[in-house]
């Protein structure tokens, strides 16, 4: 099966890190991965930061320096997606070799591997409280398991096509997922019953997050849209044009969202009345990730050339106003 084409390309990996407004230094240029970078996870204190990458590692970088910290080996194929367990002590990676693996970020081996799907895993997602992580699969299903022990706590079956993404909502009791085939379902992850779908999108939905208080479910999309829906009520409450390409993540910082997309950009939006706040033009080509730290005080971006930024939330790097 094949995944979006936010996956499908080979870059050489340079870290570009911005430093913070209070050090004048000029900004970092640090040759990562010789691959391309797919998704990117701050560590809970936001000392680290994660790289999911095409040529089967995990990288691990200080945010600030730039400098390599560690590559994590493992996986016998393209690594998809990365996540920190809430407390910082383990990481999660999944890959298109069917596995999820649980790393300890001081050491050099997995702590587990999980065999999780029959094909490529490409979303990954911890509970707020870190008991649980659940997994998408293009293999048309979602799951949910016990990191500790890698057994299977339920599966979720109702897309139709490949799922690419998860999220857990903050009070742990709804998983959301999205996929291929257009829609985001709503799931309880307790009884593994579905709760609700949600329709609007007009093509395929790459990732989903909610917000810190669960109230406000962000979608974006192949159709160019980032989606704003009620998740209580399904009701659609903001759809976000401005994108020229597919919009590949979404990430909330703060009061603000932000999201990358195809078209080389990285906007930042104020989700209450949808408006776009200011655009990011750094990029010089299709932007596949964005991560943001607890605090929301800086941002990470990387491209299909392998371009990684990290960026204050107020500084000049964060783009022009709209």
């Amino acid at each position: 099966m094949k995944l979006p084409a936010l996956v499908a390309s080979v870059a050489v990996a340079v870290l570009s890190l911005p430093v913070p407004a209070a050090e004048p230094v000029a900004p970092l240029q640090v040759e990562a991965h010789r691959a391309d970078v797919f998704c990117l996870a701050f560590s809970p204190d936001g000392n680290l930061l994660a790289s999911a990458c095409k040529d089967r590692t995990v990288g691990l970088w200080n945010p600030v320096t730039g400098a390599s910290v560690k590559s994590l080996k493992g996986h016998t194929a393209d690594v998809l997606r990365v996540a920190f367990a809430p407390d910082g002590k383990h990481l999660a990676s999944a890959a298109a070799d069917g596995t999820i693996r649980i790393w300890d970020p001081n050491a050099d081996e997995p702590v587990r591997t999980i065999k999780a799907h029959s094909n490529w895993v490409t979303g990954i997602a911890y509970s707020p409280d870190g008991r649980w992580l659940a997994s998408a699969g293009a293999d048309k299903t979602a799951c949910v398991w016990d990191p500790k022990s890698g057994e299977k706590r339920a599966t979720f079956k109702g897309h139709t096509a490949e799922v690419w993404g998860v999220a857990f909502a903050p009070d742990g009791k709804t998983v959301a997922s999205c996929g291929k085939d257009k829609t985001i379902h709503l799931w309880n992850p307790q009884t593994g019953q579905g709760i609700r779908a949600l329709t609007g999108h007009t093509n395929e939905v790459y990732t989903i997050v909610f917000n810190a208080k669960g109230t406000v479910l962000a979608s974006c999309s192949a159709d160019s849209t980032v989606k704003l829906w009620n998740p209580e009520s399904g009701e659609a409450l903001h759809t976000l044009k401005g994108h020229k390409g597919n919009v590949y993540t979404v990430a909330f910082q703060g009061d603000e969202l932000v999201s990358a997309s195809a078209d080389k950009t990285v906007k930042v939006w104020d989700p209450v009345n949808g408006k776009e706040l200011r655009t990011l033009e750094a990029h010089k080509n299709e932007v596949y990730a964005v991560a943001v730290t607890a605090d929301g005080s800086r941002f990470a971006s990387a491209s299909r050339s392998g371009m990684m930024h990290v960026h204050g939330r107020s500084s000049p790097a964060s783009g022009s106003p709209k």
